[in-house]
């Protein structure tokens, strides 16, 4: 069906504007900037996203809909005019076509993935920014957002504990970009140009190599292919479960100097704290010393455990950081920031804009401002967000101690998850519990039950866990093994709804252990969800949304007036 209530027909047919639309055009349809319907907006949408969050945990986490679902309900065209209270009327199709579609990424039952954090604060943040509307790309476009960009990436170095060498007061520096595969793409460039001009120019391209393990974000295989390096020259080293699946120190400098011996150049070693299978942590002080004396560029990604070393008692997990070349990491996972944001600090700033800058542009050029950050020669794009307003609204609204009471609720909550899981004895936590992730899979039914079996009985559990749409959790698979993730962060998440994600995976378990499901017990058949009953749950909050809040407004409605509409 063709959702959008077109505002005239006639109008629409003949090329002409509406005649509710025609009193406030200028020929081009309504005024685009007007400080009167901003407001009037504005509140329109503060009160959508606040009715949003007040229900979010009625919704099931993920949509039981299928390819092409939306499509089908939405016109072919776009309309050629606005129909009277556009806004108001976009608004109902979100409610009523889009967020059925949605899998719910701030749902208190999202287990799934390490989170994307949100707040109220981070959300307003991103408001302000996309109202300020502006381009830092050089210090001249725009001399506030690149120097907050310097001082906010400071302030976070210092609040996670980085080695002073990557921050600007200690001769490196920061930045802020969308993810951490740009990130990659930039510094491994940036190492690539420079290990380039040392060895002979760009005939030696096909001879550069990178490092990884096996544990290692995909993203990074993805970054060294468009920098350039061969597919066969990327070294992806095996990790094992007695080394809980972190990188061999070992095992890497025996394949640099393997490579060094056939003549080829080590590069780039991309080093994880915080693997998203399992949370490891490599570490860092013995793979910067294997690599030592060969000139292998080394990163640091930390997109989602960086953040825990804003809490004093997890900053071991950088030690040795000092020797790195790189680090990054997502505030936008576990610190409050809102998609998206990612923290790339360099010990070498020059390496970036000796590869990534652009002098020739006479247009972005300023003989007045020189010595200053153009945070365009950083980066592979021209234009940039400001993003580091949002960053320094949340570091000033919430504080270093506040984040890390966040963080820190996080992990005892993970801890309180792992603890029920080792209680029942059907169940095995392959890895210990790291920062907000627990991996976990049913046991062996018996001691000659094959691992594949086993795989597809926790294949079949986690299948089960999702389609009740109480929760939302993903799988890994390491060292062999078949695990279930569930990585616990979301900013609306509380103990309750732990409880709750882990009494479902023991009814569905109740439910797959019962050959072909005879004998499962009544418990888990009146608790568990099919499909269906995720539709129903989801058209039932709906329902509710069409009639007036029955809830309170949140706090972010009240922020909203204040702080962004200036009421």
């Amino acid at each position: 069906m063709a959702s959008f209530n077109h505002a005239n027909d006639t109008a629409r047919d003949t090329g002409s504007p509406p005649a509710a639309a025609a009193t406030s055009t200028l020929g081009v349809g309504p005024l685009p900037l007007d400080a009167g319907e901003f407001r009037r907006q504005g509140r329109q949408v503060m009160d959508f996203i606040a009715d949003y969050y007040d229900r979010i945990d009625e919704y099931p986490v993920r949509p039981a809909v299928a390819p092409g679902f939306l499509a089908r309900q939405l016109p072919d065209t776009a309309p050629s005019w606005p129909e009277p209270d556009a806004l108001a009327s976009a608004l109902r199709d979100i409610r009523d076509l889009i967020l059925p579609g949605v899998t719910h990424w701030q749902s208190p039952r999202h287990f799934a993935h390490f989170a994307a954090t949100a707040s109220n604060v981070g959300a307003l943040g991103e408001a302000l920014a996309a109202g300020l509307n502006i381009n830092p790309f050089t210090w001249a476009a725009s001399p506030a957002a690149t120097e907050l960009e310097v001082v906010v990436t400071d302030w976070l170095g210092k609040a996670l504990h980085l080695p002073e060498q990557l921050l600007f007061c200690g001769g490196g520096g920061g930045t802020l970009l969308g993810t951490s595969c740009e990130a990659m793409l930039c510094t491994i460039v940036a190492a690539r140009d420079r290990k380039l001009a040392e060895v002979g120019g760009e005939e030696r391209m096909g001879d550069l190599v990178v490092y990884c393990s096996d544990q290692t974000h995909f993203s990074f295989k993805k970054a060294a292919h468009v920098a350039g390096i061969r597919r066969a020259n990327c070294r992806v080293i095996p990790t094992c479960r007695e080394s809980g699946f972190t990188l061999s120190p070992a095992a890497l400098q025996a394949a640099v100097r393997a490579d060094e011996a056939a003549g080829r150049v080590p590069l780039f070693l991309c080093a994880t704290v915080g693997t998203t299978p399992t949370a490891a942590v490599d570490p860092l002080r013995e793979l910067c010393a294997a690599v030592a004396g060969h000139g292998v560029w080394v990163h640091v990604d930390a997109a989602y455990a960086g953040a825990a070393c804003i809490c004093p008692e997890f900053s071991h997990i950088t030690a040795g950081a000092a020797a790195v070349d790189s680090f990054s990491t997502n505030p936008h996972k576990w610190l409050l920031s809102n998609m998206d944001c990612c923290a790339l600090w360099v010990r070498h700033p020059t390496a970036l804009v000796a590869s990534l800058g652009t002098d020739d542009d006479v247009i972005l050029k300023d003989a007045a401002a020189s010595g200053v950050v153009d945070y365009k020669d950083w980066q592979v794009v021209l234009s940039r967000r400001f993003r580091a307003l949002k960053l320094w609204l949340v570091l000033r609204c919430h504080g270093v101690e506040g984040l890390r009471g966040f963080v820190r609720a996080h992990v005892r909550m993970a801890a309180a998850f792992e603890a029920m899981v080792r209680a029942d004895p059907r169940f095995e936590v392959p890895v210990p519990a790291r920062f907000g992730l627990v991996c976990f899979r049913l046991r062996p039914v018996d001691d000659g039950m094959a691992e594949t079996t086993t795989n597809e009985l926790n294949r079949r559990l986690l299948e089960a866990v999702n389609a009740t749409g109480r929760a939302y959790m993903s799988c890994a698979v390491v060292g062999g093994m078949y695990v279930l993730r569930c990585a616990i962060g979301n900013s609306l998440t509380e103990e309750r709804h732990v409880r709750e994600a882990w009494s479902v995976v023991q009814e569905q378990a109740d439910a797959v252990l019962a050959p072909a499901g005879a004998g499962v017990a009544p418990a888990a058949r009146s608790k568990g969800r099919t499909v269906e009953d995720a539709r129903r749950m989801e058209t039932g909050v709906h329902e509710k949304w069409r009639s007036p809040p029955r809830t309170a407004y949140r706090v972010i409605r009240s922020y909203a007036l204040a702080f962004l509409l200036g009421k």
